[in-house]
């Protein structure tokens, strides 16, 4: 999906299944010039998307396109003794980095104090869920092979917290015991792990930009996160049990749609009721219904009267402040007899 900076959607595309990332950065370069022209576009990605050979191609003359991209965190290793010599610089209220360049290439290391909290939070409740589960292992003392079960599930839940504990079992034919299977906590691992919480290494050929700007397009990222989220969950573009290639399209073009409502929404919130999210608003609103009140009249035919609710005095304001006005009741309708009535009639 493509959007713009200020999160608002603007086209979609979509793929097969099993499509590698690698494989469509270089038809996406080729598709957005041919469909919205050559521009100074700066292009942010993860660090799965390009590889080596893709950026090299677009740092060169012939093709010139910028780039914002996340590196794997085995690449601030790899340079840490020029961090450790170069200043930190104050981008932001939570927000540091240091910047050094190399090969016609800028390389941002970001440190962001949220984000550490939340990486520590994270670690320590997995990994505090993890010692759990071996403490009872360790009481209830199973046997061999239920216990390496049990080791096994609870290594995939815990996943990589579980690279943090020492486990020694027992061996084939060995007795399980409190002597033969015990752990510990990897201290010095952890200590590690820990001081590179919240840790960014960023790689751009933009190296005369300004750190700060760097930073905030490599957020936008959260954007296009939010965005499959949001379709994901809020606006059900999943699961999707059509088997007609042409009706999937419709079901996500139905999702996009209500996607571009959705960020419309989410953008007048933030000007006019910024503490509300647009799901709070949506199910606040929900409860204002439609239904259709039947009169009988002297000759038999009935009155049909169209009415929705009125709104509660919170949804009032709620409409007030975002400048919404629901449209008048609608006109009644004359219904010829009939020996029934819609289930969703309310007789009276």
């Amino acid at each position: 999906m493509v959007i713009t900076p200020e999160g608002f959607p603007l086209a979609y595309e979509v793929m097969a299944g099993n499509t590698s990332d690698r494989t469509t950065l270089r038809e996406f370069l080729d598709k957005i010039e041919r469909q919205y022209g050559r521009a100074r576009r700066v292009w942010v990605m993860d660090r799965g998307i390009p590889t080596e050979a893709q950026l090299a191609e677009m740092r060169s003359a012939e093709r010139e396109v910028f780039y914002l991209v996340g590196t794997p965190r085995s690449k601030i290793r790899q340079y840490e003794k020029k961090w450790l010599e170069l200043p930190w610089q104050k981008v932001r209220e939570e927000v540091e980095v240091k910047l050094f360049t190399e090969d016609g290439e800028l390389y941002v290391l970001a440190k962001s104090k949220g984000r550490q909290a939340k990486e520590r939070a994270m670690r320590r409740k997995r990994l505090a869920r993890l010692l759990r589960k071996l403490r009872a292992m360790r009481r209830s003392l199973p046997g061999r092979d239920q216990l390496l079960l049990r080791i096994g599930a609870a290594k995939k839940e815990a996943g990589r917290a579980f690279g943090f504990v020492k486990l020694r079992v027992p061996k084939e034919g060995e007795e399980v015991t409190r002597e033969s299977f015990n752990f510990a906590v990897d201290k010095e691992k952890l200590k590690k792990a820990e001081w590179r919480d919240g840790h960014y290494l960023l790689r751009s050929n933009l190296v005369a930009e300004d750190p700060a700007v760097l930073w905030e397009r490599y957020v936008q990222l959260t954007h296009i996160e939010a965005a499959f989220k949001a379709l994901k969950s809020e606006l059900g573009i999943r699961p999707i049990y059509h088997q007609l290639e042409h009706r999937v399209e419709a079901h996500i073009f139905v999702a996009f749609l209500a996607y571009c409502l959705l960020v419309t929404l989410k953008s007048r919130l933030e000007a006019l009721a910024p503490g509300l999210t647009p799901r709070a608003v949506l199910e606040k609103l929900s409860t204002i219904q439609m239904l259709d009140v039947w009169l009988p009249t002297t000759d038999g035919r009935y009155l049909v009267m169209p009415r929705y609710t009125q709104p509660e005095p919170d949804q009032a304001i709620l409409l007030h402040e975002l400048k919404l006005s629901l449209p008048a009741q609608p006109a009644p309708r004359i219904k010829a007899q009939s020996d029934h009535y819609p289930k969703e009639a309310l007789r009276l």
